[in-house]
């Protein structure tokens, strides 16, 4: 072999062999060759040996694992000589970085894990994944965790909040921002992928029956079975849906609490499925009084009624258990010019009023107040009239 050959042929076994180096911050790989209570020494390969040292003798990884000798582990090249001439790499910032990794794949393919409770304060619960903390608010919180608590007290709330930590739950990751290390899961959101079969077996029109499981300002939670599946058996889990304040009954109501409470056994007709919230109405299984409005009230006829309350359009009237209108605070000035309709009228009072009009459909009546005065003369030209009436026309 020449000269020109043999240099040829080393410089092709250099090529071959060429070390590429790595920048600091980069994640190289290597073998677990000795560990002491201080210190781990990794084989890196053609970079020769590299030290972890101190914490970072912990894996990173959550699992509170220790390292061991003959473990492949991944390393972030921290320093290629420390103060003590070594090559340091950190175990830890390596698995932070793979560990975020597999929280953004979990996020991006919505699989549900399963955590620990750790912590709580009034907005919602902390946990841990993968070794990082996160945050799950209380609006993320299933139906089965929720706090409802009827006032609102924050400090009820906590206490609810607290009596969930050290529990294991199912969550969703919704947010997993690496840059700025921001973790949120949602519990609600991992029900939801549990229960949209169950909830795919309902149908718009559906009769349920249940309890009510919380009372809130704006309706009321029930709780009731699943249906049963193909082969006729029952799930264990229960399915839950809001009864709107409006869907209560079909009267006007200001506080849902005065119609049901927590505990309350119920019947509700489905009136809406949307993605995994149900919606349900109390009132749409008893008859509408509305219906019959016609055969016991016509327009022009006074009638008495009972103030319910009052407000800047005018007074909420109640002729009856079901039947109520609307006195219209500009047909109120017409009768009581440069008056307040508090001035006048008492909430729970009873007064005299002239039905305007009527529309059932609508559910809607129009009043106007009826001075007493005004009832005593009209009463006193009726009278008349049947004084000066002939026999005949009595």
């Amino acid at each position: 072999m020449t000269e020109e050959q043999t240099t040829s042929a080393l410089q092709s076994l250099l090529n071959e062999e060429t070390v590429q180096i790595p920048a600091v911050g980069d994640v190289v790989e290597g073998v677990v060759i000795h560990v002491s209570s201080n210190h781990a020494i990794i084989d890196l390969g053609p970079l020769g040996t590299g030290v972890v040292l101190g914490k970072e003798m912990k894996s990173g990884l959550g699992g509170g694992l220790k390292l061991r000798e003959g473990d492949t582990v991944s390393a972030t090249l921290m320093s290629f000589e420390n103060e003590d001439g070594d090559i340091e790499v950190s175990i830890r910032e390596a698995s932070y970085d793979k560990s975020w990794e597999d929280l953004i794949e979990k996020r991006d393919n919505k699989g549900v894990v399963e955590t620990k409770v750790l912590d709580a304060n009034k907005g919602g619960l902390m946990i841990e994944l993968n070794g990082i903390m996160g945050f799950l608010p209380v609006s993320q919180l299933s139906s089965e965790h929720y706090p409802r608590v009827e006032d609102g007290d924050k400090n009820k709330i906590l206490e609810l909040l607290r009596a969930i930590v050290g529990e294991t739950i199912k969550v969703r990751i919704l947010d997993a921002d690496r840059e700025n290390e921001k973790l949120i899961v949602s519990e609600k959101a991992a029900q939801s992928e549990r229960d949209r079969e169950l909830i795919n077996r309902l149908r718009v029109g559906d009769e349920v029956e249940g309890e009510i499981s919380g009372v809130v300002d704006f309706g009321a939670f029930l709780k009731f079975d699943a249906p049963t599946d193909k082969d006729g058996k029952k799930p264990s889990q229960k399915l839950e849906g809001l009864v709107h304040i409006s869907e209560l009954a079909w009267q006007l109501i200001d506080n849902p609490r005065e119609i049901v409470k927590t505990g309350d056994k119920v019947k509700a007709k489905i009136i809406g499925i949307e993605d995994t919230r149900i919606s349900l109405s109390m009132k749409a299984l008893r008859d509408d009084p509305w219906t019959t409005a016609l055969e016991r009230y016509s327009v022009d006829q006074v009638v008495s009624g009972k103030v319910d309350k009052i407000n800047h359009f005018g007074a909420f009237v109640y002729l009856d258990k079901d039947i109520h209108g609307l006195a219209h605070v500009s047909e109120f000035q017409d009768v009581y010019p440069g008056k307040k309709m508090e001035d006048v009228f008492q909430v729970g009072e009873t007064y005299d009023w002239k039905i305007l009009s009527i529309e059932p459909k609508s559910h809607r009546m129009g009043l106007l107040p009826v001075k007493a005065d005004a009832k005593k003369k009209a009463g006193t030209k009726k009278e008349t009239k049947e004084a000066e009436a002939t026999p005949e026309q009595k």
